[in-house]
């Protein structure tokens, strides 16, 4: 049975997730901030995260970089609450290492469905065959979801590294953003396209020597996005 650990300062706003992951049959454990769960990580780590983007102390946005900076919690998936309606905050929630965002009021279905859909996604990604795709410096393992570039370790979250993969394996193809929604997302997301630039940009000032100009990742104007199908030195 997956275990959610869920962060939030309201008592109520954490009654409803929890009530919600124990009604789609999962486990969770409840949090009022981000230090009591960093502590209860230690012990044992969940399968996701959903936590709260305004919290005192330590809010959504610095919990979300410290999991994302710790070896054991990289790649586990998470979803922030937030009451921000600003486009640009949940953009930034994104950038930071979120994988989903779901605003306040939320319904207790929906989130069970998209943290049931976060779990599909990384469950799959688990289980593919053991397949490296090298191309150039980069060298991309499936199995160990691993990221090297010229022999370094590059850290991707989940989304970034799914992102990498389905491209990387498929050079030269053009994705649509809408494609890319629909493989690397599937049913989990239900926003607009404008997350997957925000991905990609953020995949690019990890892989790429000068994100501005990439050599990866290649922007087709009014399509989407492709993996280069050759690079300098390639035969």
């Amino acid at each position: 049975m997956p275990l959610i650990y869920i962060v939030d300062d309201e008592p109520n706003i954490r009654q409803l997730a929890a009530l919600a992951m124990r009604d789609a049959s999962m486990e969770c454990e409840t949090f009022a901030n981000g230090e009591e769960l960093l502590q209860a990580i230690k012990w044992k780590v969940p399968d996701a995260v959903i936590l709260d983007w305004m919290m005192p102390v330590m809010d959504g946005l610095e919990l979300t970089k410290t999991l994302r900076a710790d070896k054991k919690t990289r790649t586990i998936p998470i979803i922030m609450l937030t009451a921000k309606t600003d486009e640009m905050d949940r953009v930034l929630g994104l950038e930071i290492g979120a994988d989903d965002y779901i605003p306040k009021p939320f319904g207790v279905r929906e989130l069970a469905a998209r943290v049931r859909a976060l779990l599909r996604r990384k469950a799959f990604s688990e289980e593919q065959e053991h397949d490296v795709v090298v191309a150039g410096p980069l060298m991309v393992d499936a199995k160990r979801r691993k990221v090297t570039k010229n022999d370094e370790i590059i850290e991707l979250t989940m989304r970034e590294f799914d992102l990498l993969y389905i491209m990387i394996q498929n050079r030269g193809q053009v994705f649509s953003r809408d494609m890319l929604l629909d493989r690397v997302w599937k049913i989990s997301y239900f926003g607009d396209t404008r997350t997957v630039d925000v991905h990609i940009r953020y995949l690019r000032q990890k892989i790429e020597d000068d994100p501005s100009n990439p050599v990866f990742i290649q922007t087709v104007r009014g399509i989407g996005y492709c993996f280069a199908e050759t690079l300098e030195g390639e035969t």
